[in-house]
């Protein structure tokens, strides 16, 4: 399946099984990292703040501190989005949720430098999780 984005900044996350890690995951992961990483959309579809999607989710708008990041989900890869524009905090906000959907699933993302460990990533982002 493959993954489309225009006029954003997007970075890929790769797993070795064609699974992903589930939301409930990915958002215990945010957590320890300080965001709270409520659920704005659900697949195109608005989203209570404790809603969870449901098992087949394609792509999730997640609201953290400075804004808001997508999460769209193909078979072994997840795909982080922002918009192109965005100031140093979505960054870093970014840069989190980049991690928390790595580490929730032992995936491997893929930067400029060449694929890179959740550890690693962290380490060059300062991202310190409790």
């Amino acid at each position: 399946m493959a993954i489309g984005c225009s006029m954003g900044l997007d970075r890929t996350i790769r797993f070795p099984t064609a699974e992903t890690p589930a939301w409930e995951a990915i958002r215990a992961q945010l957590v320890r990292v300080g965001e709270t990483g409520q659920l704005r959309m659900i697949d195109g579809l608005p989203a209570f703040p404790d809603e969870d999607p449901a098992e087949n989710w394609k792509e999730l708008r997640v609201g953290t501190a400075a804004g808001m990041v997508t999460i769209r989900r193909g078979a072994g890869v997840l795909m982080c989005v922002v918009w192109g524009n965005a100031d140093p905090a979505m960054n870093a906000a970014w840069a989190k949720v980049i991690w928390a959907c790595a580490t929730a699933g032992t995936g491997v993302i893929d930067t400029p430098a060449g694929p890179t460990a959740a550890e690693q990533f962290a380490q060059s982002e300062g991202i310190s999780p409790t």
